[in-house]
């Protein structure tokens, strides 16, 4: 079987925009790389059910959110001055399109047209800063839906995960915040399956936190355990996060490092570490799971290249099939169906 796999990039150096690929899911070959869609750095997709895609966009030199129809129509942007987004993610239920803005410290909202496109329905501005050299200023890193359905931020400056209740307008109204460790640097966050347990992906000091979700917004701390072997020593940021659908094992991506970190979920919710997966490649930013779950796709921002592993369903361990299928400036990769 074939499945069609998106890549987001940046067009700082050959890339052009989003492009797809074919994987076989048997063999685990990925195959006919093209451009779908010309865009200004699209270094986050978003896929509607209805197979529209909301990227990450600029429009002359301004910077924010782009809308394509399912063919890769362009339908419309939405931007302002500054740096564009750095995270999107789309709300079937309320039709809405919710925006992370690293550089200026702001969650948008969106409202999605009878066609798609898209228009402005709300800001809000994070304030703070955190200890380390990099959180001069709030970053929000992330913007998505809660289980129940509430929207949850993660600020990689101040060092919050703050939660929004929002409109069927899109209008955002404050619930809670929670405080990860001074100078963690909170960037994403995943959501088990069937525990109420969240774990968020902190950055800047190379850790996962597991937190507890009472609902309705709100999170407190069950345990922090490091990405990293205690022997290194070098540079690293940690990037992507995600579980298994089973919700048995727990996979991040780690830059500097570059390796995928595998966890055992156990049956208090708490990680235990199980491999470091070396990617080939450098600055692994993200990776995805296959829908199936056999594969993991890892794609390097800076060696332009895509790493494939196959997957024990039993053990969550990573064996690693090909690093040397290209991908031009490659950041974000994800499936229709995901």
């Amino acid at each position: 079987m074939t499945e069609n796999v998106y890549f987001g990039t940046y067009t700082r150096r050959v890339s052009e925009g989003v492009y797809r690929a074919d994987f076989d899911t048997e063999t685990g070959q990925l195959s006919q790389l093209e451009l779908v869609a010309k865009e200004p750095s699209p270094t986050y997709l978003a896929f509607a059910e209805n197979g529209q895609l909301y990227t990450v966009g600029a429009e002359d030199d301004k910077g924010g959110v782009a809308a394509f129809d399912a063919d890769f129509t362009p339908l419309n942007h939405v931007v302002e001055e500054g740096a564009p987004l750095c995270y999107v993610a789309v709300d079937e239920a309320r039709g809405l399109v919710y925006g992370a803005n690293y550089h200026k410290g702001q969650v948008l909202v969106y409202k999605r047209q009878e066609d798609g496109s898209l228009m402005l329905a709300d800001v809000a501005h994070h304030e703070g800063n955190g200890p380390h050299e990099n959180q001069a200023s709030p970053h929000v890193h992330y913007a998505d839906l809660t289980p129940d359905n509430y929207l949850v931020t993660c600020d990689l400056g101040t060092d919050e995960v703050v939660t929004y209740d929002v409109s069927d307008q899109g209008k955002l109204t404050r619930l809670a915040t929670y405080k990860a460790n001074p100078g963690a640097g909170a960037r994403h966050l995943v959501f088990h399956p069937t525990q109420k347990i969240a774990y968020l992906m902190c950055e800047l000091n190379s850790t996962i936190e597991v937190l507890i979700y009472d609902g309705v917004g709100r999170f407190e701390h069950l345990q922090t355990i490091s990405t990293l072997p205690a022997d290194h020593t070098a540079f690293n940021g940690t990037a992507a996060i995600r579980i298994s659908n089973d919700g048995n094992f727990l996979y991040g991506s780690n830059r500097g490092h570059d390796s995928i970190v595998v966890y055992k979920i156990l049956g208090d919710a708490t990680l235990e570490w199980v491999q470091y997966a070396p990617t080939n490649g450098k600055n692994p930013r993200d990776f995805n799971l296959t829908p199936d779950n056999k594969h993991l796709i890892a794609v390097h921002q800076d060696s332009d290249n895509a790493t494939i592993f196959s997957r024990n369903e039993q053990t969550g361990e990573l064996t690693e099939i090909s690093h040397d299928f290209v991908v031009p400036e490659a950041v974000c990769v994800t499936f229709k169906n995901n």
